[in-house]
């Protein structure tokens, strides 16, 4: 099974990248199941229901998110619904929509880290809970592991390694190279990157970014413009074992 992981898709110029390349990429590699992240797809923050059914339209099977996916109002009850979209799982209980998700012989996961980010229930304990309780499962869960901090991530990857088929970060809008399949078969990097604007700061606008840093007054952030970065991961996974054959970085630039 082929699957794609987009990093975080950033505004406008993320979704127009997603339209133009994705899909020329299901086709050249006969992908099987595309995951994206989209809780910057909205103007650079949060998901509107109009935003994600665009990424529907343009290939992407399960939009996974983060801590922005609560951002605008109307989602709430989007996520509640039978479309695809994942908040992250390690909310607490009786928090709208669903953290997981099964199609087919595959599995998706949102997960949300902790370090440096809001306190929420431990996202190594919901993982846990998930994979024990989950009747059933398919040979093939895909997470996405949604956090600041490398180290966690590192550890989330570990601690998963042969239990599920990929740990695929999000959330910083960097890509590190450290893709890799872990020693029990599980493929991981720590984080995929972003999918939006070159010209900017992880997606946002550099001068508004730099005003921000140099007065430490508050104001909204618009989304970068120029040349787009599309960035996504490719896993091969074996059908019946689940563990993954190969994971390797794709990345093009959209004018």
């Amino acid at each position: 099974m082929l699957v794609l992981g987009i990093g975080d898709i950033i505004g406008k110029p993320g979704r127009q990248a997603v339209k133009r390349l994705l899909p020329k990429l299901r086709q050249e590699h006969g992908l099987d199941l595309v995951v994206a992240n989209g809780e910057n797809a909205a103007g650079g923050i949060g998901l509107t229901i109009s935003t994600a059914e665009e990424l529907f339209e343009a290939g992407v099977d399960v939009i996974t998110s983060g801590n922005h996916i609560w951002l605008h109002r109307e989602i709430i009850p989007y996520l509640d619904s039978e479309r695809p979209v994942l908040r992250p799982l390690n909310y607490p209980p009786g928090v709208p929509g669903k953290g997981y998700l099964i199609m087919g012989q595959t599995m998706v996961v949102n997960v949300i880290g902790r370090t440096f980010m809001s306190e929420i229930d431990c996202p190594f304990q919901a993982m846990n809970k998930l994979l024990a309780q989950v009747e059933n499962k398919p040979p093939i869960i895909i997470v996405d592991f949604h956090a600041e901090a490398t180290s966690e991530k590192a550890a989330m990857g570990r601690y998963l390694d042969g239990r599920v088929s990929a740990v695929l970060g999000t959330h910083t809008h960097v890509g590190t190279i450290d893709s890799q399949v872990l020693p029990r078969g599980t493929a991981y990097v720590t984080d995929i990157g972003m999918t939006g604007p070159i010209n900017s700061i992880i997606g946002d606008d550099t001068q508004q970014v730099l005003q921000r840093f140099l007065t430490r007054l508050p104001h909204r952030l618009s989304v970068g413009s120029g040349k787009t970065a599309f960035t996504a991961i490719l896993v091969n996974i074996d059908d019946a074992s689940g563990r993954a054959i190969s994971i390797e970085r794709i990345y093009h630039e959209v004018e």
